[in-house]
């Protein structure tokens, strides 16, 4: 969720406006038929997030603009597509429509396995090129092979996501802790809640957070050419022993003996993180747009939201993409869904409960927190500060980082060897240079 890789500075103009897409619905391009009675179609968003919202109104959308066509919605979770959907794309069960993860190691895979449908035609055909700026359409496109930023469009994303420091305001005013403005003001803060016995991060060592935390704390000291080395390939190459790498791995290590980091947390799924979050039992959260439209709808307490202090760079991209699977029957229906999901109306309301829409009416997003959301956004996009994920790199990659980090938080790992460990896998992976 983890999920645009290269950053061209994108200004809110650019993030927030489009022309409407006008949906529209015919032929077949080989892989449909015209009177197709069904769209198959699988996401693993959270009914109440923004996206989640979002999509559920598009469907109710393209079912009354589409007479006689129903949408069989078919959740999914995130984990269950990663690791099942190069077996299913490659069978008769593969839907008509996908939300995947983008990047070269799962996007970027499928499509070098040839196992999604060439979008270039219909973005041309259909405005997505014009409407998605250049730093958000980054992981649209993929060369031969597979490296997001070039080549042909293998996916469309209608939100774009970022990373925050999120915290429990309440629980910052009852142990009189100053709201962090600073790097300095955050450690303070987890200072003090360690000394009144509470763990102050929400941590997942099971999934994607704690290699964030990692990946952050090396953004912190890095900029970006560090990154167009590390995602792109561009440059020299990655130096996993280098100062942004080693600074990130020996603090990450040092917070958890400090107890800033719970050793317990060692098992925890990014949805125990959230939940420990929104009920007050951890007072900060680092982690993704994706949970925003979820805390607006469940938190029973005030909280506020900062970008990582002391940092131009921050894990984020456009959203998880929708593709298209070779196989899939019923491809006009899917292009036509992908249109509704960009119109204005969709993208307003997304952009109203708590997403970063991609071609919304500003005026029209009138929540103060969504507000705060999309400001925060076009801040981070306008100083091209957004650096993706730390397992985009390589396939397989995502695993290494959850197993290695997972030693980093019980100890039995030193930072020297951890990074060690990511160098090895990195470079089995990664094309020659």
């Amino acid at each position: 969720m983890l999920t645009a890789r290269r950053r061209v500075a994108a200004s809110a103009a650019a993030v927030l406006t489009g022309s409407l897409l006008l949906a529209s619905c015919g032929g077949s391009d080989g892989g449909g038929s015209s009177d197709a009675k069904t769209l198959r179609l699988w996401h693993y968003e959270a009914p109440n997030s923004a996206m989640g919202v979002a999509w559920t109104e598009a469907i109710k959308e393209f079912e009354a603009t589409h007479p006689g066509v129903k949408v069989k919605f078919e959740e999914k979770s995130f984990e269950q597509i990663q690791k099942t959907a190069p077996m299913v794309l490659n069978s008769s069960d593969a839907p008509d429509l996908m939300e995947y993860n983008k990047g070269n190691a799962t996007a970027g895979l499928l499509s070098k396995q040839g196992l999604l449908t060439d979008l270039s035609a219909e973005a041309t055909k259909r405005g997505w090129d014009k409407l998605l700026s250049p730093g958000v359409r980054t992981t649209s496109q993929y060369d031969g092979d597979g490296v997001m930023g070039s080549g042909k469009w293998y996916g469309v994303t209608d939100y774009a996501e970022y990373t925050m420091v999120y915290f429990n305001k309440d629980l910052f005013a009852k142990y009189k802790i100053a709201e962090p403005k600073t790097f300095d003001d955050l450690v303070a803060a987890m200072k003090k809640f360690t000394e009144n016995d509470i763990t102050p991060l929400a941590n997942s060592g099971a999934e994607y957070l704690a290699q964030q935390y990692v990946y952050q704390l090396a953004l912190s000291k890095a900029d970006r050419s560090w990154v167009d080395s590390y995602e792109l390939y561009k440059g020299e190459k990655a130096d996993f022993h280098d100062a942004a790498w080693t600074y990130a791995a020996d603090t990450f290590a040092d917070w958890v003996k400090k107890g800033y980091v719970g050793k317990s947390s060692t098992s925890a799924k990014a949805e125990d993180a959230g939940v420990s979050f929104l009920q007050g039992k951890a007072p900060i959260l680092f982690s993704g747009s994706w949970w925003y439209g979820r805390f607006q709808d469940e938190a029973t307490f005030d909280w506020g939201t900062t970008l990582w202090p002391g940092s131009t760079l921050t894990p984020g991209s456009g959203g998880n993409l929708w593709v298209v699977p070779k196989s899939a029957k019923n491809k006009e229906l899917a292009y036509d869904f992908i249109d509704i999901t960009l119109s204005k109306k969709i993208q307003n309301l997304l952009g109203n409960k708590g997403g970063v829409p991609v071609a919304a009416d500003p005026a029209a997003v009138t929540d103060p927190k969504a507000k705060e959301l999309i400001t925060n956004f076009n801040t981070v996009s306008s100083r091209d500060g957004l650096a993706f994920y730390p397992d985009w790199p390589v396939p397989g990659f995502y695993d290494v980082l959850v197993s290695e980090t997972q030693k980093l938080i019980t100890g039995s790992e030193k930072p020297d060897d951890y990074l060690s460990s990511l160098q090895k896998a990195y470079d089995k992976g990664a094309p020659k240079r």
